[in-house]
C-alpha cells in the first residue's frame, strides 16, 4: 500500500515507519524538518494542521496512519481539523487508521472494547473526534488505543528514573498500569492495515499489567536504592502534574484479546518489569 503517516518522527512513529517499509509498504511522511530517511519512504515538510497538504496527500494515499498530534491545549482543534482535512481527501474504500489511548475508558479491572468512555478531563475531548473518524461513510476507519507505551528507554515509564535520589510514585503507587511495548504496538498497526475491520476500535496492549509501585520497586533497585520508593498523596499527584496526573492515577487493567483475535496480532517482547530490570531505562 501507499500510506500517508504522520509523527513519524514520535516515539510511536519511529517505530512504526520501519515496521511499515519492512512489511513492503511505500511510506510518504509528513514531517517539520526533513530528518526521515530510507527506502521505500518519501518526506513532505509541512504540518497536520496545513489542510490543503493534509487533503493532497490524504488524496493520493491507499490509507492515512496518524500518530501525531501536539499533546497541548490545541490537541482538539487540531485533530479534528486534520480528520476533516483526510476525509475530505480520502477517495472511496481508502483506510484510515487513527491513534487514540486506553485512558478513554477510565478506571476498569477488566478493560475491553464495549466498555462505556469514561475518560479523564486530560482526553475528555478524543471522543468526539474518534467518533468523527470511526462513522466516517465511504473508507474503511479503525482506531487503535494504546496502553502505556515503553521500550528502548522511552515513554512515560522514564519518569521512574528522573531522580537519582528517590524514586516517587504517582499516588499510593496501588494503582494498575494497561502496557504495551513499542515495537509490538508498531507491528499491531501493520497487521490493521490488512485485517483491521472499519468503525472497530482495538486496544492496544500485552496483558501485562503492574502496579505502580511494582514498576516503581524495580526502577528503585536498578538506581541502587535497594527497591525503596516514596508514595505520594493522590491530591499531590495532581497538584504537581495536573490532568496528566489524574490520569496517571487510573487504575487500569487489560488484556488486548480483540486484537490478537481478529487482527492475529501476538505481542512478543519483554514486559515492563523486565525492561526496568534489565536495565534499558538506565539512561532515563
Amino acid at each position: 500500500m501507499k500510506i500517508f503517516l504522520t509523527g513519524a518522527t514520535g516515539y510511536i512513529g519511529s517505530h512504526v515507519l520501519p515496521a511499515l517499509t519492512a512489511a513492503g509498504h511505500s511510506v510518504t511522511a509528513l514531517v517539520r524538518k526533513p530528518s526521515v530517511r530510507g527506502e521505500g519512504v518519501t518526506t513532505v515538510v509541512g504540518d497536520m494542521r496545513d489542510r490543503d497538504t493534509v487533503r493532497r496527500l490524504a488524496a493520493e494515499a491507499d490509507a492515512v496512519i496518524a500518530l501525531a498530534t501536539p499533546g497541548d491545549a490545541t490537541s482538539a482543534a487540531a485533530d479534528t481539523d486534520f480528520v476533516d482535512a483526510v476525509l475530505a481527501g480520502l477517495r472511496p474504500g481508502a483506510t484510515l487508521v487513527r491513534t487514540g489511548g486506553i485512558w478513554v475508558y477510565g478506571a476498569g479491572a477488566d478493560i475491553t472494547e464495549a466498555k462505556r468512555l469514561d475518560a479523564p478531563p486530560i482526553v475528555a475531548w478524543r471522543e468526539a473526534v474518534d467518533n468523527r473518524g470511526l462513522t466516517a461513510p465511504g473508507i474503511r476507519s479503525l482506531l487503535i488505543e494504546p496502553g502505556i507505551v515503553y521500550g528502548h528507554g522511552s515513554g512515560i515509564p522514564a519518569m521512574f528514573l528522573g531522580d537519582r535520589a528517590e524514586v516517587r510514585l504517582f499516588g499510593s503507587g496501588d494503582q494498575h498500569w494497561t502496557t504495551v511495548h513499542v515495537d509490538d504496538l508498531a507491528e499491531l498497526y501493520v497487521a490493521a492495515l490488512t485485517l483491521g475491520e472499519s468503525g472497530q476500535r482495538y486496544i492496544a496492549v500485552s496483558g501485562d499489567n503492574p502496579t505502580v509501585r511494582e514498576m516503581g520497586e524495580a526502577a528503585s533497585r536498578r538506581l541502587g536504592l535497594n527497591g525503596r520508593v516514596v508514595p505520594e498523596d493522590a491530591a499531590a499527584t495532581v497538584a504537581r502534574l495536573g490532568e496528566f496526573g489524574a490520569a496517571l492515577l487510573l487504575d487500569q487493567q487489560a488484556s488486548g484479546e480483540k486484537a490478537r483475535r481478529e487482527l492475529s496480532w501476538k505481542p512478543t517482547r519483554p514486559a515492563l518489569l523486565e525492561e526496568l530490570a534489565s536495565g534499558s531505562y538506565d539512561r532515563a
